[in-house]
């Protein structure tokens, strides 16, 4: 087994979206025909969330990654890090000094795969559709700073937004600002299934049994007009039933890539194997894992609760136990490395102490043990999510000042239930929308956040956000930053465990493996070509 590393600098915020489903067949990657990935997520329509894959509703790692290949944006991450560039648009800038006016233009000649112009208008509609359907995935809120959208002529778009928002290109990068053509999707309602229509570098067919994709192809889009070059015709993107079946396949050559999401047991074979026809890369990340909280859940309404929680974990031996030096210890919402970041949690908290816990919870008047459950899905984040509450659960328990208990989901339960507040406390994980702190920060404590959590706080919400997004060189947001952080830390709404690092192994014969993800963890199958094995 060979292994890469690469070294970029790491940015900063999505949830991620994990699932099961068929093993692959040994059909895939011998010979010189589609490069085939394969994943352990799980795409699937339920009747709470039939249309998984509508711009104007997907909000996860999973399903973004689909939509990022196949439904062009104006503006697009880089394959490394940096700023977002111009994709649908020939060009894009604020045209005030408030960071309040931000205008593109299209590029000459664009079209949608089925050959249809796609002009300003359709900009237009695509994103008013999203603001107007306001999906309960939350992922409308990541333009909530957008007033109303101008367009002159074919090419022109300009939008007027509500207060300064340096952080708006980044956000037109997303796939919720994806442009459709209207023909295919309604104004006013989700479309249903899994077919996905856009003009970006691959139209996309997906193969459904009991309403759960098993494996997709994306094929290369002749009309497509953009910012990246497309190095192959065709990609098979197969799920697999867990890690172990997926690490089975490409042993085999049935599939050419294994992305997410390989077991650290996994990982750690594969970097200490001698397979010379595999490679495993990996590559800074911005993944973070944390627990969230129904801030008025009787369980722990009271803030001491959520502090002493905060006091007890330690993340060191949560971390060596089950990730080992595949993540590291968190003390914020905010990744280290991102522009912005402050351990405000070791800075209150310090080191993990028994005695200090249980002065918080005398001080309050809280009886001991405090019974709580925490909630984990058990089929999204990988296989070591259930050891991981394992070892919480110990934590808390050990104290004697917790009586807590553990209760696994799967994804399609899990994520609509903790929406409506039927968990007390719960994981979840986070994947960067776009590189900025403010995505870290945003999306859990702004209003209408994606966790559907009552927390709020005013502060936040209407001085330290907004403030923060008027620095268009964002070092001069720290301060802003710091305080948000520091309030969270001592609100305790979420509580940050760990951040990961991010791996893709392929076989020797498949090249730009080193930016299949980039620094927000999105998958660029583009990158991907056929080489010479050796």
């Amino acid at each position: 087994m060979n292994r890469k590393t690469l070294v970029l600098p790491a940015v900063a915020g999505l949830l991620t979206p994990v699932l099961a489903a068929c093993g692959g067949s040994d059909s895939g990657s011998k010979g010189g025909g589609a490069i085939v990935v394969g994943t352990t997520d799980r795409f699937t329509a339920t009747s709470e969330a039939p249309a998984p894959l509508d711009p104007a509703y997907a909000y996860d790692v999973g399903t973004w990654n689909i939509l990022r290949q196949s439904v062009q944006t104006l503006m697009a991450q880089p394959k490394g890090e940096g700023d977002p560039v111009p994709d649908a648009a020939e060009s894009c800038s604020f045209t005030d000094s408030g960071s309040e006016r931000y205008a593109c233009k299209l590029r000459s000649g664009l079209k949608f795969a089925d050959g249809d112009p796609v002009t300003a208008k359709d900009v237009k509609y695509s994103i008013e559709r999203a603001l107007r359907i306001n999906a309960d995935s939350g992922v409308s809120a990541l333009l909530n700073t957008l007033d109303t959208i101008e367009t002159q002529g074919d090419r022109e778009v300009i939008f007027h937004l509500k207060t300064a928002d340096a952080t708006f290109p980044y956000k037109l990068s997303t796939p919720v600002a994806g442009i459709i053509n209207p023909k295919d999707y309604q104004k006013d309602k989700l479309r249903a299934g899994f077919a996905v229509d856009g003009s970006g570098p691959y139209t996309f067919k997906a193969d459904v049994q009991n309403n759960a994709i098993v494996s997709a192809t994306f094929t290369k889009n002749p009309s497509y007009k953009g910012s990246v070059t497309v190095n192959n015709d065709k990609v098979e993107l197969r799920a697999f039933s867990d890690a172990n079946a997926m690490g089975a396949a490409i042993d085999k050559g049935a599939i050419d890539v294994m992305t997410r999401t390989m077991s650290p047991s996994q990982i750690q074979k594969l970097d200490a194997g001698s397979d010379d026809n595999v490679d495993l890369v990996d590559m800074p990340g911005l993944e973070i894992r944390y627990l969230a909280f129904n801030t008025n859940a009787p369980s722990v309404k009271t803030k001491a609760v959520r502090q002493a929680m905060a006091q007890l974990i330690n993340r060191g031996e949560l971390v060596a136990k089950v990730y080992g030096t595949q993540a590291e210890p968190l003390y914020s919402l905010v990744p280290a490395t991102v522009t912005g970041h402050s351990n405000s949690f070791f800075n209150k908290y310090g080191n993990p102490s028994v005695d200090k816990a249980k002065g918080l919870l005398e001080k309050a008047g809280i009886s001991t043990p405090v019974k709580l459950t925490l909630h984990y899905t058990t089929d999204h984040y990988g296989s070591a999510t259930k050891q991981e509450f394992q070892i919480l659960q110990k934590q808390l328990n050990d104290s004697g000042l917790f009586d807590a208990s553990i209760q696994g989901h799967p994804w399609a339960t899990f994520r609509p239930a903790e929406q409506k507040g039927q968990y007390d406390v719960y994981g979840m994980g986070w994947f960067p929308d776009f590189p900025d702190a403010d995505n870290f920060l945003a999306p859990f404590l702004d209003k209408n956040n994606f966790l559907g959590s009552p927390y709020s706080n005013t502060t936040i919400q209407h001085t330290l956000i907004p403030q923060s997004r008027r620095e268009t060189d964002r070092i001069g947001a720290t301060n802003s930053l710091t305080a948000i952080q520091d309030t969270v830390a001592d609100d305790v709404p979420v509580l940050p465990l760990w951040q990961g690092k991010q791996y893709v192994a392929a076989r020797d014969d498949i090249t730009g493996v080193a930016y299949a993800l980039n620094s927000s963890s999105t998958l660029q199958l583009w990158e991907l070509g056929r080489g010479v094995s050796g």
